[in-house]
């Protein structure tokens, strides 16, 4: 297994895994999450994988074939009022193939961010996960992540 950036020639790959994240969601909150959709366009993704502000790393095989992904996303306040200067790398979607799930390669993407974000001078790592997604909760518990802060809501 090679953690890499993506390539164009990965699309398909990540939108076999994007239709999994996404049927998770929809199955955990279908009043938020539609069924049988996906989350880029085509070129959408072509222009993500593109973007050095949003690297997209992939676990491929040896034969290139996609068994997982992270979308990343540098940011950073500069001389916000209130927050300080720091640059953090976000992680928005990290996926692997569910076939898949426990042999570690989930863990492998998120060294891979970590040390990414490291050498790119990042001060922190950060994500946001669905409360309905206990599975995934407890994945990046056990990579040692905590809360930084918490989502809530009231439906109305």
């Amino acid at each position: 297994m090679t953690i890499r950036r993506a390539e164009v020639k990965d699309i398909p790959g990540i939108n076999r895994l994007l239709c999994q994240v996404l049927s998770i969601h929809h199955i955990g909150r279908p009043d938020l999450f539609k069924g049988n959709t996906k989350k880029y366009t085509e070129p959408e993704l072509e222009e993500i994988i593109k973007d050095d502000q949003r690297p997209v790393f992939v676990a491929a095989d040896d034969n290139g074939e996609v068994k997982g992904y992270a979308f990343c996303i540098f940011k950073q306040f500069l001389n916000d009022n209130i927050l300080t200067d720091i640059k953090t790398l976000y992680i928005d979607d990290l996926c692997v193939d569910e076939k898949l799930r426990g042999k570690h390669i989930g863990k492998k993407l998120y060294e891979y961010a970590v040390d990414f974000a490291r050498a790119s001078g990042c001060y922190n790592l950060t994500l946001n996960v669905w409360a309905c997604n206990t599975e995934a909760i407890e994945f990046y518990q056990k990579c040692g992540l905590v809360p930084q802060k918490i989502g809530m809501e009231k439906i109305l």
